[in-house]
């Protein structure tokens, strides 16, 4: 029987309780303890899972032998906690976006190597089935060379949510809007399909939102360095919230796509998944007819797993396999800093006015 992977939550609020649950979940994976810097949150959550709590990540990292640290907290402070984490000898695992910043992003790469940790960025909808068929079929030749990439990702966030958190809908504490919280998962499937970028032109707004400083709509053009392009829309501002779409065109004139969120899009913490991640594009030359299968077999699974917590265990069993291995976890502290490149080029172009090349 293999040991046990100890792990340790960073940020008791209200997404790290979806962790704690998929470590429960996950085989080989024992939850041992939480931080936080509000001692009072941390041994009310410690509590709850019958965990340690403590107010000193490298105490906790050492007294109890912590492997993997899931870092929960406000995005403009992942860099403190993670370098923290990676300082005190465990392997890290950061809630999206991997930072605010591509300074804060660099940090916590170089203090991975430095300490010969992995890192890693929560990046579940990778692990959709949906999703992973996409990128077989990109891998397997199916699409050609892809040469178009979209995002279409319409949501809604009202004033109730904003106000559920302090740190919400604030540069300071949020650092950005749609393009920094809800978005991350679907630009890094795109990134993930369509590969490096050359060149971005974006734009942002704030549509309906006053009582909240950052964006609720961005949209984008992409160029990539394959020669394709890339288009991006994502909002808060379409009541009750729509769907988040990824679609990838190739040069033989095939297509796939995987809508991951579909009806109220999903909010940690506040509400469930109500919809299954289905490929609702799927044009491969001979599969044609596959489409409905494919959408028969996924909603019929997702109605027998808890969607909120289950996909968490996939991609924290992922990176507990990367460490046993001795290889990079599926999504990487560099995948995630790719996200943060991409949406700090559209905040850079809407400030300028100009396209930001990479």
């Amino acid at each position: 029987m293999p040991i046990p992977l100890r792990v340790a939550v960073i940020g008791p609020g209200k997404v790290a309780h979806l962790h704690a649950k998929a470590v429960l979940q996950t085989p080989d994976t024992e939850l041992v303890a939480v931080y936080g810097r509000t001692y009072q949150k941390a041994e009310d959550f410690a509590n709850q899972y019958g965990i340690r709590a403590y107010s000193d990540i490298y105490d906790m990292v050492d007294r109890e032998n912590v492997d993997l640290c899931l870092v929960c907290t406000t995005h403009p402070s992942h860099r403190e906690t993670t370098v923290a984490a990676l300082d005190a000898g465990s392997h890290v695992l950061v809630e999206k976006p991997l930072a605010s910043s591509l300074e804060d992003c660099d940090a916590m790469i170089d203090a991975a190597k430095r300490n010969d940790r992995y890192l890693g960025t929560i990046s579940q909808r990778r692990f959709y089935a949906p999703s992973m068929r996409i990128r077989d079929a990109i891998d397997s030749g199916k699409i050609g060379k892809p040469i178009l990439g979209t995002i279409q990702m319409l949501g809604w966030r009202d004033e109730a949510y904003y106000k559920s958190d302090a740190w919400r809908g604030t540069w300071a504490d949020e650092g950005g809007g749609v393009l920094v919280n809800q978005s991350p998962h679907q630009l890094d499937l795109l990134l993930w399909y369509m590969g490096e970028i050359d060149e971005v032109y974006g734009v942002w707004r704030n549509l309906n939102h006053p009582y909240i400083e950052v964006d609720d709509t961005a949209l984008a053009i992409v160029k990539f360095k394959n020669g394709g392009l890339g288009n991006i829309i994502v909002s808060n501002s379409q009541k009750p919230g729509i769907f988040g779409k990824v679609h990838v065109h190739g040069q033989n004139g095939a297509s796939v796509g995987v809508q991951t969120d579909g009806g109220a899009l999903f909010i940690a913490g506040m509400s469930s998944i109500t919809a299954p991640p289905v490929n609702d594009l799927w044009t491969v030359p001979g599969e044609e007819s596959l489409l409905a299968q494919f959408v028969t077999e996924d909603t019929a699974f997702f109605n027998t797993i808890d969607a909120t917590v289950y996909y968490f265990g996939i991609q924290i069993a992922d990176f507990r396999d990367a460490i046993r291995d001795k290889r990079p976890p599926l999504v990487t502290g560099e995948d995630g800093r790719k996200v943060v490149a991409l949406f700090q080029a559209i905040y850079e172009s809407t400030k300028t006015g100009l396209p930001v090349k990479f």
